[in-house]
């Protein structure tokens, strides 16, 4: 499965390379001012428009300051991040607020992938945040469009369930929290079905996808309302408000609605 997505990724011409980056601006420019530092470990769906600079944004428009870096590589899993040489080192190499963890866009929906692969490196990486006294949090993801037919879900919302179960079932073991896109993607879905939110593979985030993953962080890290917020990166003013209150709705609302059924 992991190896299909890696070479759809190739095909369709996504960066397939690691990204280590860090995004303006950084806590040492502001030594008097209190600065929120996250990490976020995924892959193309981390690095796709830049989820980690705009929520960068978004904090400065909320008045926050914020400070994030990423490990990304398009296709990767958890159990890659694990396995790789620069992880432990990275979340070493400061006291991170939060890490962020997103696992491959279809691992969490199959109940053995995500037994065998997802929930054994996120239960090593979680004790690693750990122990460096960060904060883990999930980046539950949304699924595919048309769903995942190959594999058996035939349409969105079959996907998505089980994407919600899959990381909840880890987080509540492990008591992590969860920053909740998938579920605002649904309730997107729902509430504003003409609101597109994928590429057009169907499956990553266009800029309206990333700005609402952005703000669904917003909530979950600032336990804040992104509602009213000025930056909208450059999406259409009343597109923008819908997502900052489907987010808001999503984080800080109703977490007991994540099951979907």
């Amino acid at each position: 499965m992991e190896n299909s997505l890696k070479r759809f990724l190739l095909l369709i011409g996504l960066p397939f390379f690691l990204i280590a980056c860090s995004t303006k601006p950084r806590c040492s420019d502001h030594p008097s001012e209190k600065c929120t530092r996250i990490l976020f470990i995924g892959n193309s769906y981390t690095f796709a428009n830049d989820l980690p600079g705009m929520f960068t944004e978004l904090a400065s428009s909320g008045k926050h300051l914020a400070e994030t870096q990423s490990l990304a590589q398009g296709g990767w899993t958890l159990t890659d991040h694990m396995n790789d040489k620069n992880t432990q080192p990275t979340i070493q190499s400061k006291k991170w607020d939060f890490v962020v963890l997103q696992e491959q866009s279809e691992i969490p929906a199959f109940e053995q992938s995500r037994a065998v692969s997802m929930y054994p490196a996120a239960r090593t990486l979680v004790r690693m945040i750990e122990e460096n006294e960060s904060e883990p949090i999930f980046f539950m993801t949304w699924g595919y469009r048309d769903g995942d037919k190959q594999y058996g879900y035939n349409d969105y919302d079959t996907m998505q369930n089980q994407l919600v179960v899959g990381y909840l079932t880890i987080a509540r073991e492990l008591g992590v929290p969860v920053a909740p896109a998938g579920y605002a993607w649904w309730r997107t879905r729902k509430q504003n079905p003409k609101i597109e939110l994928w590429q057009s593979d169907g499956s990553h985030p266009n800029e309206n996808g990333t700005y609402l993953a952005a703000c669904v962080f917003y909530a979950a890290i600032f336990r804040e309302s992104p509602e009213g917020l000025t930056y909208t990166a450059q999406i259409p003013g009343k597109t923008a408000q819908a997502l900052q209150s489907i987010a808001a709705g999503a984080v800080l609302d109703e977490p007991e609605k994540w099951n979907l059924r």
